[in-house]
């Protein structure tokens, strides 16, 4: 018999969660935009996060 994975948990704040593949619509590289300013948000190859301005 197979384990089931354990989801991750969620801040208790309930903050919105979104999927970085999603974002990235499965690729490595996403632009997020505030207030006029571009953001870059990266998927590196050991799979974790990067954001710059």
């Amino acid at each position: 018999m197979q384990d089931t994975p354990t989801p991750p948990t969620l801040p208790l704040d309930h903050a919105p969660a979104h999927e970085a593949m999603a974002l990235t619509k499965g690729g490595q590289v996403a632009h997020i935009v505030l207030d006029g300013q571009v953001y870059t948000l990266r998927i590196t190859r050991a799979g974790k996060l990067i954001l710059t301005k």
